[in-house]
């Protein structure tokens, strides 16, 4: 589970509760017609911007913004050194009993033990990967257009219920609750956008960059396995996808490995 997305959360919307229980009673916060107004209107919104296909396939991607959790570069280089030294020892063949931390790898992996081409197996990853970019974009594209129809939609609110206050003027009953609603309809909207759908939104687009720069690295792992590489040698290939801080002391573990070796 991605604890960062889950404190952040939970920590405004502690913080902001906390801010209310302390200055007056929660139920005044509570207006009804306002959420209806800004939840639902801005719900209907933003499908009315995409497909209802990209609307649901968003919601399943927010939950994995909380769920899913990629294995670190290092992690991933150490496992696909294995995989290569078991392929050189047993078999292509072999890997295909092999339990590994993705699907996507799964795939490659499978195809190698299926005896595929090179440039097949390239070709079928590569689309696997685009495809896998292009869902995870439209996730993050959901959300930013939620962030952004939100908060007009608080004001929306805002409007009408000033408009209801202007007409009953006369009715000071009549005036608070129409007042209740053209506050809090900002209110609402300002938070969803700012405590909900703007940071899941910016999560899916970290997460889709860091999961297209794994898949890039285990499409040039599963090629260099393919063409028989030396397990040392797709070692060093692969460092080049770790931070530059990184990358000496990983080099400088691989030479020390080889020495022992040699």
């Amino acid at each position: 589970m991605d604890l960062a997305t889950l404190i952040g959360l939970v920590g405004a919307a502690v913080l902001v509760g906390t801010a209310v229980i302390m200055g007056t009673s929660p139920e005044v916060f509570m207006n009804p017609t306002g959420l209806l107004l800004v939840v639902g209107g801005s719900l209907f919104v933003v499908l009315a911007k995409f497909s209802i296909t990209q609307f649901k396939f968003a919601f399943r991607a927010a939950a994995r913004a909380f769920k899913f959790q990629l294995p670190s570069i290092q992690e991933s280089i150490d496992e696909l050194v294995e995989l290569s030294k078991v392929a050189r020892r047993e078999g292509m063949i072999a890997l295909e009993s092999r339990e590994v931390s993705s699907p996507f790898l799964q795939k490659g992996l499978q195809m190698l033990a299926d005896g595929y081409s090179a440039e097949m197996i390239r070709d079928m990853m590569e689309k696997e990967r685009l495809l896998t970019l292009e869902r995870n974009q439209a996730g993050g594209q959901v959300f930013s257009a939620l962030g952004e129809v939100a908060p007009a939609m608080g004001m929306i609110g805002t409007l009408v219920g000033l408009v209801q206050m202007l007409s009953n003027m006369g009715d000071p009953a009549l005036i608070g609750r129409a007042m209740a609603v053209a506050l809090l309809t900002t209110l609402y909207g300002a938070m969803i956008a700012t405590m909900i759908a703007s940071p899941i939104a910016d999560k899916l687009w970290v997460r889709m960059n860091q999961e297209a720069k794994m898949q890039e690295l285990w499409i040039d792992a599963v090629l260099a396995i393919k063409s028989d590489k030396n397990p040392r040698v797709l070692e060093q290939m692969l460092t080049i996808y770790l931070p530059p801080e990184h990358r000496s002391a990983a080099d400088a573990e691989a030479n020390t490995t080889a020495g022992e070796q040699t």
